[in-house]
């Protein structure tokens, strides 16, 4: 399934669009469908402005009744420009305010988590090394043994980039960690989202971790540690 960012960007170039596939994340996320809402309303306000009647230009004789040609009226070709530039205004302003993150670093990654349900399974099993492998590599990072058992791992489309998505067991549950290269913030972040708890580090250099799990399972305190320990036992490779 595709993430929000995904979804934005797709209607952002169709906002009439019908995919199937569109159709399928807005009827499963809480964040797109006002953003959707805002898109629509803007483009009809864009359409009723093209539409709008304006002024006719009426001609205005010359100054004391001497031929030549007619000037323009003050309602003429200045309120035609005035009404463009209004126009351009209006489109710009507005395709900035939808093209802006309004969704947080925290709730794209909660929106994320929709898509993976099965990651959170409880399990003594780990991920297979064929399996964690190519995950790690295609981030240019492995992992050292304190980092903890890793019960899941898949390279997920985040934001445009492929970033490596896994899952370490803990007593107290399965926590989620997410791997965000391209991804920074200049301090821990805590957050509270949609029915998960978390917190969101800096890795300076690489990007940040997002490591969150179910709200009710554990606390922000053994949040942070798999975060801490976690970012410890990376080895960087590239």
């Amino acid at each position: 399934m595709i993430d929000c960012t995904e979804y934005r960007r797709a209607l952002l170039a169709d906002p009439r669009s019908t995919s199937p596939e569109l159709a399928a994340h807005l009827a499963s996320c809480g964040e797109c469908p006002a953003y959707t809402d805002r898109l629509l309303r803007f483009e009809a306000r864009i359409e009723r402005a093209l539409r709008a009647d304006l002024p006719m230009e009426r001609p205005i004789a010359p100054a004391g009744g001497r031929g030549g040609a007619p000037l323009r009226g003050r309602w003429g070709g200045g309120w035609l420009a005035m009404a463009a530039s209004v126009l351009l205004a209006l489109t710009v302003a507005g395709g900035l305010w939808l093209g802006a993150p309004h969704a947080t670093l925290a709730a794209d990654v909660v929106a994320h988590m929709a898509g993976e349900p099965q990651a959170w399974a409880r399990t003594d099993v780990p991920v297979p090394s064929p399996q964690l492998s190519p995950v790690l590599e295609q981030a240019h990072m492995r992992l050292r043994p304190e980092a903890g058992m890793v019960s899941y791992a898949q390279s997920c489309l985040f934001r445009g980039h492929h970033v490596p998505h896994l899952v370490v067991q803990t007593g107290n549950g399965p926590i989620t960690v997410m791997v965000l290269e391209h991804e920074s913030v200049r301090r821990e972040e805590p957050f509270e989202e949609g029915g998960y708890r978390g917190v969101i580090v800096p890795v300076p250099g690489h990007g940040s971790l997002a490591v969150l799990a179910k709200d009710g399972e554990t606390d922000l305190t053994a949040v942070e540690s798999v975060a801490a320990r976690v970012k410890d036992a990376i080895v960087w490779t590239g």
